[in-house]
């Protein structure tokens, strides 16, 4: 077990139960919010102090203050070099540093996650975190603060002007698959939670704002299921999500639990077999054919529903997941007139007569036929009528530029998954491996090739695919199982929970920039820049070249940092 695991253990599985509704005095996670008071819902803000001594800040209904003392309540958890889960099995990555745990005084007050950059906790109260200056990151030595001081000389790395302002930032997020829930089953309750504070929490961890559901089986499912496999029942008589709340809605909630305000959003990889002309869940076509059609804008709407009945609120529907290709797992073929006429004549209709809350995106588009659909449809004033945004992945950043001109959020809908058999970016095809993803610090490398790329293109929000999965990381394609890696993986043997360097990739972005905050302009260096609400510049760099003394300007200031090797740096400076 690695030394943070060892170090939390006792903190992470008091935070699990506060967090599911536990009734007595709750542990809070470090440097996060903390519960209030007298059992109100109000979730107050630790203070992180090197002492532990926390203070939390009163709410509506009356939070009350986190204690430190002798019996351990305030304990820090992780120094300045405080060692974390290991990259692809290195020893000693950092911890988040210089927080610590509080425990809140009083009943039954739900633990809130704070944001960062000082949004809402839950239950209204303000939360404002001490970001770091700088956080850096290399192969073996992850997440490790740095310290920012005044250049006096020197020519800037890479520049970051606010003035130069792009697209509105909405967020990073991830999926949930049943694979992923099944791989951290094996773990202990305090190490499952870990995993997801990895993922959600805003204080240590990636801070991720989005969710993607499948609806129905995708191809990380553990089996094909639809949710009405029942031959032409056309009302969804038999319509249902028990397979679902054996591991998908569990997986949901517990992520909840960690961040209650996750924006969730869902896409069918099938529609029911019988739906299709092959009478599959694998592969086949859609048929365009009206009683189908409608019954099909009915399994949406169901879908949006039942989630609803279980509290979880469904943001957006994409109807269907790579229109374009038809693989040897759950998929579905659609051509571009049917899917358009689809939103257009069904769904859309459907949804504004019944009220359903859910919107309509177009979505999810993967291969340059599908790019060609979305469009087509944005040229389609009825259609678009209906639609409020554009969810591409893959080989459709092409089609960025021109759908820009609608005015509506596009959302890079699935990052690429590693270990390819064929040829793409930031990847060398020799490097395949037939029975196990490398979850190794190339893949690193290319996902922050590929987040950049999007994100320059112009893009609002970023997806990461399977959050978490086993080391084999192995999917359902019926004919060659497709190994793909993963942001943190689970090893069943021996139970071990390991953060992969795409995570600290995630996280360096995530950790930092804050939801409605504003691309802006960097001139040299591979960077990205961000202007938080609060005013905060973040910028982003990748070195592929050896360590250095570099040098990074803001607004006008010029600061000086240490940046290691073949790494990382997240700059965090309030103007």
């Amino acid at each position: 077990m690695n030394r943070l695991l060892d170090s939390t253990t006792g903190i992470w599985l008091a935070f699990f139960f506060a967090a599911c509704g536990s009734s007595s005095s709750s542990s809070q996670t470090p440097g996060q919010a903390g519960s209030g008071a007298g059992g109100g819902a109000h979730a107050g803000a630790g203070a992180v102090g090197a002492s532990g001594a926390g203070t939390s800040t009163a709410g509506a209904s009356g939070a009350g203050t986190s204690t430190a003392g002798a019996s351990g309540a305030g304990t820090s958890t992780a120094g300045a070099s405080g060692a974390g889960v290991g990259a692809s099995g290195a020893s000693a990555a950092a911890g988040s540093p210089g927080t610590t745990a509080g425990t809140s005084a009083g009943g039954n007050g739900a633990a809130g996650v704070g944001q960062a950059g000082g949004s809402s906790a839950a239950g209204g109260g303000s939360v404002s975190l001490n970001l770091p200056d700088v956080v850096t990151s290399a192969d073996g030595a992850f997440w490790k603060t740095g310290t920012l001081t005044p250049a006096s000389s020197g020519t800037a790395d890479v520049t970051a002007d606010d003035t130069s302002l792009k697209q509105r930032w909405d967020g990073f997020g991830g999926t949930f698959n049943e694979a992923g829930w099944d791989a951290l089953s094996v773990l202990s309750d305090s190490d499952r939670a870990l995993a997801l504070s990895y993922l959600f929490d805003s204080a240590n961890g990636a801070n991720f704002a989005y969710g993607r559901l499948p609806i129905g089986a995708s191809d990380y499912a553990l089996a094909r299921y639809t949710l009405d496999d029942s031959a032409n029942d056309y009302t969804m008589a038999n319509f249902t999500i028990a397979q679902d709340k054996k591991l998908l809605i569990p997986y949901i909630k517990a992520a909840l639990a960690i961040k209650p305000g996750i924006h969730l959003w869902a896409s069918p990889w099938s529609p029911p077999g019988w739906m299709k002309d092959n009478n599959s869940i694998d592969a086949g076509n859609m048929k365009d054919d009206d009683k189908v059609l409608t019954a099909f804008a009915l399994y949406l709407e169901k879908f949006v529903q039942a989630y609803a009945a279980e509290g979880l609120k469904i943001e957006a529907v994409h109807p269907q997941n790579e229109p374009g290709y038809t693989n040897p797992y759950p998929s579905c073929g659609w051509t571009g007139a049917l899917y358009i006429k689809f939103i257009r004549d069904y769904l859309g209709p459907l949804f504004a007569k019944d009220n359903v809350p859910a919107e309509i995106w177009c979505g999810t588009m993967s291969n340059q036929t599908d790019g060609t659909i979305a469009t087509n449809l944005a040229s389609d004033a009825k259609a678009m009528s209906y639609v409020k945004g554009f969810g591409l992945q893959w080989n459709t950043k092409g089609s960025i530029s021109s759908l820009k001109s609608k005015n509506v959020p596009i959302m890079q809908t699935e990052h690429k998954c590693g270990n390819y058999d064929f040829a793409t970016d930031y990847w060398s095809q020799s490097s395949y491996n037939a029975s196990k993803p490398p979850n190794d610090y190339a893949y690193g490398v290319e996902s922050w090739k590929n987040i950049k790329d999007w994100i320059v293109a112009g893009v609002n929000s970023y997806s990461a695919w399977n959050m978490v999965l086993d080391t084999l990381g192995t999917n359902l394609n019926a004919s060659k199982p497709w190994h793909q890696d993963a942001l943190l993986t689970v090893d069943r043997s021996t139970k071990k929970l390991t953060a992969t360097p795409a995570y600290y990739v995630f996280r360096h972005l995530s950790y930092f920039v804050a939801p409605k905050a504003t691309v802006i302009g960097t001139t040299g260096g591979d960077a990205l820049a961000f202007k938080n609400p609060d005013g905060a510049i973040v910028v982003v760099m990748y070195n592929s070249g050896a360590a250095k003394k570099a040098i990074v300007s803001l607004g006008g200031t010029k600061l000086q940092f240490d940046l290691p090797a073949n790494g990382w740096a997240t700059i965090h400076h309030m103007k």
